[in-house]
């Protein structure tokens, strides 16, 4: 193990990929799956864990919403978990923070595995659920912008594309690992068993991996960008994020507007449309929801192979091409399957693998602000937006919905105009990376 505490390769744009930058590449992606499949967990159980943790007695359309409720505050807390994590980022180290969002994770997960129920603690349970979600929000706020900087600065320049394209297919992976073992479970154990004990299976292994990719992480050494910074006294002299909001303007709502297109890409076309084409077409959600599996398999793939155009072509072509092939795919896939719903799996598994083509969008906030504020820059315009948009969207949606029943497409269509035109503005604040 003590191999891995090698000293950081120095900076140099047009080095080859080492053996080390590898292994922080496979590290990194690994925990970034699991820390997702921690947060998403939840909502694959969400019907059981509203039935084991809200009093019996209470209506069922007030329990799903409570439930949904705490499900959501994660959300709520991305933005204030990754805004302090991204201040000590850019303040203490890369490193200490990327390490410290994925135990923030592991801890909160294990924990609500092993969560005394309603019926044994009363109103408690409901509440130290909610605090673990708030926590499990605080990490993934932190653990995503952080993650992107730190294997965007240990890579060389040229491949920094790639390296954000594998991290962010991990993310994706962790959607796809949660489903299967949601699956899994279901088939395997009856209801009253998963009452009983299987729901709380998912939550203490990730948790429990979680705590393993941790103590793995400690073993990565420091940003080279960032110890160049330190050894030139370069660090920002105030506190980031108010550098970021002074200076950096342009940039955060560019990194807005395409967080708006990423929130669109995965949470109609990934998170919704197995609930929406079931419903539209007739189709039965356990085929729509294989089909979904399909298309987040396809997402992973293609976020690797967006990641590795942007290295080549650029992250603005990369977005704006990206951007227009998944609209005209989503449009498409929708009025195959009205045609025929044997059309649904393949159509499907083409949308996801456009879909990865957000993957380039990190790639463009990471060149969008300079070392000193990068973290910072990133987890604010991120996090806000996502939290804002991604909450949003699916009533968005719903609204539009009584207004049409080609909703989801049209949604869809417009972000990805908006992210295209929002990649043409898109501006380097160096030469770095």
């Amino acid at each position: 193990m003590p191999a891995l505490n090698t000293p950081p390769i120095p900076f140099a744009p047009s080095r080859a990929l080492a053996r080390s930058d590898h292994r922080t590449l496979a590290l990194a992606a690994l925990g970034g799956a699991l820390e997702f499949y921690d947060f998403v967990i939840y909502v694959f159980f969400a019907a059981i864990i509203g039935q084991l943790f809200f009093p019996p007695t209470i209506p069922d359309w007030l329990r799903q919403l409570q439930t949904f409720g705490i499900f959501a505050a994660g959300y709520l807390a991305r933005p204030l978990g990754g805004v302090i994590m991204a201040h000590f980022g850019d303040r203490a180290g890369r490193k200490r923070m990327f390490t410290l969002s994925v135990m923030l994770m592991a801890l909160p997960t294990l924990a609500m595995g092993l969560l005394p129920t309603y019926d044994a603690i009363g109103i408690a349970a409901p509440v130290l659920l909610l605090l673990c979600r708030v926590l499990q929000g605080a990490a993934v706020g932190g653990e995503v912008p952080g993650a992107w900087v730190f294997v965007a600065e240990h890579v060389p320049a040229r491949h920094v594309g790639y390296a954000c394209g594998l991290l962010t297919g991990g993310l994706t992976l962790g959607i796809l690992l949660g489903s299967l073992i949601a699956s899994g479970i279901s088939h395997h154990y009856s209801h009253a068993e998963i009452a009983a004990y299987a729901w709380r299976i998912p939550f203490v292994t990730g948790g429990l991996f979680g705590m393993l990719s941790a103590r793995l992480r400690r073993w990565l050494s420091e940003t080279p960008v960032f110890v160049d910074m330190q050894a030139r006294r370069a660090l920002a002299d105030e506190a980031p994020l108010k550098t970021v909001l002074r200076g950096h303007g342009r940039a955060v709502l560019i990194s807005m507007l395409l967080t708006w297109t990423l929130t669109a890409a995965i949470v109609v076309v990934i998170l919704m449309t197995p609930t929406l084409v079931a419903k539209r077409f007739h189709i039965d959600p356990a085929r729509a929801l294989q089909a979904n599996s399909a298309a987040t398999f396809c997402l992973t793939i293609g976020c690797v192979i967006a990641g590795w155009l942007a290295g080549r072509i650029g992250a603005r072509r990369t977005i704006g091409v990206g951007c227009l092939l998944l609209g005209a795919a989503y449009a498409g896939m929708l009025r195959g399957v009205a045609a025929d719903t044997a059309w649904l799996v393949p159509l499907y598994a083409v949308s996801g693998l456009f879909v990865g083509a957000v993957a380039a969008i990190p790639v463009a906030m990471v060149q969008a602000f300079p070392p000193a504020v990068r973290f910072s820059g990133i987890s604010f315009s991120y996090n806000v937006a996502y939290a804002l948009f991604g909450g949003l969207t699916p009533v968005f949606v719903a609204l539009m919905l009584k207004w049409s029943p080609q909703a989801p497409e049209l949604y869809v269509g417009a972000l990805c105009v908006v992210g295209a035109l929002a990649a043409l503005g898109l501006r380097r604040a160096n030469s770095d990376l």
